[in-house]
């Protein structure tokens, strides 16, 4: 594709300092567009675990360094018809497994906001790209907070959508029923637009749907989760690491004051609500995962998939050299948990366990929101207002540093939607320290437009912030 002037020159500046991309090659971006759309000549960047016919696939794992993808994902393919251009792969987290993007076994990226912090995880790649302009969108992957968390981070918009409203065929599986395909973007004008071009049911994902188009809940009423009041909630169960990961940092917590007062002048009403069974979101969480990671990755094995040692005494070994050589700690971490909870005889006391909570918080937000088919008129709330993350993007050494607990800790605020199912959408609020600070809003299954639309009206109010240097090449249509 033909990019802007002066573009590659900004590009190689910015790429040197944060390291977004794994493979950058817009020589290789095709469009099939055969009518005009607003994202005709778009450039878009996608995280190395979502498949582009030609390019990498290496999922951040050296296992994977050497791959290249022999075919296309339904959601990308989407955006090539309405002429929308793949310029690269992004960096990510090792299989999407970590908050950072330091568990990439291919490179580090930095925050372009602060480059000795973290740009999130596990789609730093895709939020560092976008944040700093060298894409005007990228697709992520969101398992457990993977796109709002390094969105929050970066300073920039970031959707999860419903689980099923996007395909996720040739998006590499890491925990299928919770893993959903992701945007981020500059603006909600156009993370809504590509929202509205990749949706819908596709005969290659049987679990992907087209849902009955629902008016919005008949009030203005948004629910405020209290970060405060879950703290204490952990903290009657929990202790050390696990109940100090739920406080919000002062910066955090005056940035989500901050929301709830804009709200207010934007004339919506906050509710306060509460959930109970979030307190168990993140053990729940990281039992059901783990579990479907420990199936879905035994394909990497060195014989179907992946690196091969150069010798091997027989088939078994190949494959613990294969992994051994190629797999990163987190990721063999998450293989052994999941395969410790499927073992019989301790499935009915964590994985069956991990499905009841995983059910209770689900019905906890149908209480407030509503579910699949019940009418928008019983909802009490219009949309749920909760932290993204409790403390901003974080160092790699010092005080500012996280360690890998309290990182998995810190998912609390994310991963209850996932665990529902429900649509999520983050947004940038403040910066304090130099540093960007997000809230995000949960919606009812499918009421993306809902979410959009508010945070369309907060974006207007109050606009985004940029990094330093941030120039922009492309509107944000």
């Amino acid at each position: 594709m033909t990019l802007p002037a002066g573009y590659i020159e900004y590009f190689k500046t910015w790429e040197e300092k944060i390291g977004a991309f794994i493979e950058f090659a817009p020589e290789k971006g095709r469009s099939a567009s055969k009518t005009a759309s607003p994202l005709s000549g778009l450039p878009f960047a996608v995280k190395d675990n979502i498949a582009v016919k030609d390019f990498s696939l290496s999922c951040g794992s050296k296992l994977l360094a050497d791959f290249t993808s022999p075919y296309t994902a339904s959601a990308v393919q989407k955006l090539e018809e309405a002429g929308a251009v793949v310029i690269g792969k992004t960096n990510l987290d090792e299989f999407g497994m970590g908050s950072s993007t330091d568990n990439s076994g291919i490179k580090r990226t930095n925050n372009p906001w602060d480059t000795s912090r973290v740009a999130g995880g596990s789609s730093g790649g895709s939020a560092a790209a976008v944040a700093a302009g060298l894409a005007p969108f990228a697709l992520g992957s969101d398992t457990g907070g993977s796109v709002r968390q390094p969105a929050s981070f970066c300073g920039i918009v970031g959707l999860k959508p419903t689980w099923g409203a996007v395909s996720r065929y040739g998006l590499v599986a890491y925990a299928s029923s919770l893993d959903t395909i992701g945007i981020l973007s500059g603006s909600v004008k156009l993370c809504r637009t590509v929202f509205n071009c990749i949706k819908g049911a596709d005969p290659l994902d049987q679990t992907s749907r087209t849902p009955t188009d629902r008016p919005a809940p008949p009030n203005n009423v948004i629910g405020v989760l209290s970060p405060s009041a879950i703290a204490r909630a952990i903290a009657d169960d929990f202790s050390g690491e696990a109940a100090k990961a739920a406080v919000l940092e002062p910066e955090v917590e005056a940035a989500f004051e901050t929301a709830k007062e804009n709200l207010k002048k934007l004339s919506y009403k906050l509710l306060e609500v509460e959930i109970s069974e979030l307190k168990y979101g993140v053990p729940a969480y990281y039992t059901i995962a783990a579990a479907e990671a420990s199936a879905n990755l035994a394909r990497f094995d060195g014989i179907r998939y992946g690196k091969r040692p150069d010798w091997a005494e027989n088939p078994d070994e190949l494959i613990d050299k294969s992994r051994d050589m190629g797999l990163g700690s987190e990721v063999k971490l998450r293989i052994l948990l999941g395969t410790f909870v499927l073992r019989s005889g301790f499935q009915d006391r964590y994985y069956l366990r991990a499905q009841r909570i995983r059910d209770g918080i689900r019905r906890g937000f149908e209480e407030h929101l509503g579910g699949f088919s019940e009418n928008t008129g019983s909802a009490k709330c219009a949309a749920i207002l909760m932290p993204v993350f409790p403390t901003r993007a974080f160092g790699r050494g010092g005080e500012s540093a996280l360690r890998s607990f309290a990182q998995k800790a810190a998912d609390l605020y994310t991963c209850c939607a996932n665990l529902a199912g429900l649509p999520a959408l983050a947004f940038p609020t403040a910066v304090a320290g130099g540093l960007p600070t997000g809230v995000q809003l949960l919606g009812r299954p499918f009421a993306e437009e809902t979410l959009l639309s508010i945070v369309e009206k907060y974006e207007a109010a109050h606009p985004f912030p940029h990094p330093k240097g941030f120039k922009a090449f492309w509107a944000q249509t």
